[in-house]
């Protein structure tokens, strides 16, 4: 996957690189730069006596030594003084170094800290979106084919957009609410989702079961949800939607040609690799993960009954007994297909990101 947010101890990471949110000295501090030191062994300060330090803003290359990455990217984040001394270009320019620096070294993948939003006092949601903002446009260019990690070592100080996060903690409810309305059991299930319960755990109104209730259920809805696809669906896309015959792989592809996209432009919406996309492309039974179908579903923009049609394909459909359903809901409904924003919302509520 091009961008994931994950969460644990960057020192651990098996990947070509890592960055290390350095100071100016490069010979080592505290935070995240202390442990990268300490993880790589004495043999890491030793190489950074020989950089004469680094300015702010800037990048430089060693070794990994004693640690998984084969390499350590060392940057100097801003110090946050309010936000008017140039902290974001500064902070942006950090992210944009380490990533050509990644780049001139040919590493396929690298991850980064969140830069300057520990003891620099760079605030946390602003510093995440210049993170996710800087890296998006870098993977967004042509050449630049790379898996980017941005690690998360402490949950909590997770920052995600206040106002967002209340209005998908609002629709998780009022999907409760509604479930509700329509029976007890469709409204323990919904309550379980949104109120925390274990996701995918019972049965819902779009779910699938081997029960004959839960069958008869799903046979219902299933023929509601076929005649709004078909009546909602755009001409273009209509015949790949009504198709039942067609494979997850023939039916992305026609949409994609039906869309105008280009395969690169679609693949890289939909945060999803190339390799996959190839063996997506070559393979008419490919079986994908709902995670894969969701992602390409959100690139191709399709909103919600062109969406569960989508899923059929794969074997999958939308489930209000699972709160990342609920979630990326949420997001089709709203019209709002940006998948960094859905995967930053994903990860701020404990759920498997959009993608490969």
């Amino acid at each position: 996957m091009p961008f994931r947010i994950v969460s644990g101890d960057i020192t651990k990471l098996r990947v070509d690189a890592i960055v290390n949110a350095a100071n100016s000295s490069l010979l080592g501090g505290g935070g995240v730069d202390g442990a990268i030191h300490r993880a790589a062994g004495p043999r890491l300060l030793e190489e950074c006596r020989t950089l004469n330090g680094c300015r702010t803003g800037e990048a430089k290359v060693t070794l990994g030594y004693d640690l998984p990455a084969k390499f350590v990217i060392h940057t100097v984040g801003p110090i946050w003084q309010g936000g008017h001394c140039g902290e974001e270009e500064l902070l942006r320019s950090a992210y944009r170094n380490s990533l050509l620096l990644a780049r001139e070294k040919h590493c396929e993948s690298v991850a980064f800290p969140m830069i300057s939003a520990g003891v620099y006092g760079y605030p946390k949601d602003q510093a995440l979106e210049v993170a996710v903002s800087t890296i998006r446009a870098f993977l967004d260019e042509e050449e630049n084919d790379m898996e980017v990690l941005l690690v998360i070592f402490d949950r909590g100080s997770f920052r995600f957009d206040v106002h967002l996060y209340s209005e998908i903690s609002g629709y998780l409810r009022n999907t409760y609410d509604e479930e509700k309305e329509r029976g007890s059991f469709f409204g323990d299930v919904a309550k379980s989702v949104a109120f925390g319960g274990v996701s995918g755990s019972r049965c819902s109104l779009f779910s699938r079961s081997k029960s004959t209730f839960s069958a008869n259920c799903e046979s219902a809805v299933r023929e509601d949800i076929d005649e709004e696809a078909a009546a909602a669906a755009p001409n273009d896309l209509r015949k790949a939607l009504e198709n039942l015959d067609e494979s997850f792989s023939q039916a992305l592809l026609r949409m994609i040609d039906s869309k105008g996209m280009k395969d690169s432009e679609c693949y890289k919406k939909a945060n999803i690799d190339r390799k996959l996309f190839s063996k997506i492309r070559s393979d008419i039974n490919y079986r994908p993960s709902k995670q894969t179908v969701l992602a390409f579903a959100v690139a191709l923009e399709l909103d919600l009954p062109e969406t569960e049609a989508f899923l059929r394909k794969a074997g999958f459909a939308l489930s209000h007994s699972n709160k990342a359903d609920v979630i990326v809901e949420y997001f089709i409904r709203n019209k709002n297909y940006d998948m960094y924003r859905i995967n930053e919302a994903l990860f701020a509520f404990d759920q498997n990101l959009l993608g490969a």
